[in-house]
């Protein structure tokens, strides 16, 4: 059985940096595409990043692109979420998602595990 488990999630100032983990049990995440999403109060969840099964791919949402990267640890089963230079609208909570067959992608129901999510607030 696959469980997915975020961490690391808290509050921060705008501007500020964040760093969330996805760990897992049940799969080898350096064998799977991982992504992570978000959803903010009153919106759906959208994609933020994603990131193939090597650690030589990696995609982001154009919202996000040059402020957060996304990197595995292998050693760890681990994939980890940097977020820099965060903005008040980057607030949601945010999801781990594992698609254990294909490449990595923006779309939601390619993934196939998810984890609860761990809460990000970034104040003005």
């Amino acid at each position: 059985q696959v469980h997915v488990v975020e961490s690391g999630g808290g509050l921060v100032q705008a501007g500020g940096s964040l760093r969330v983990s996805c760990a897992a049990s049940g799969v080898t995440l350096s064998t799977v595409a991982v992504g992570w999403f978000r959803q903010a109060p009153g919106r759906e969840r959208e994609f933020v990043a994603a990131i193939n099964r090597s650690g030589s791919s990696a995609d982001y949402a154009d919202s996000v692109k040059g402020r957060f990267t996304i990197s595995r640890d292998n050693a760890k089963n681990t994939v980890y979420l940097q977020m820099n230079s965060l903005k008040p609208e980057d607030t949601a909570v945010y999801y781990c998602a594992v698609r254990r067959f294909g490449a990595l992608g923006q779309r939601q129901n390619n993934y196939d595990y998810w984890g609860r999510g761990t809460q990000v607030t970034v104040s003005s």
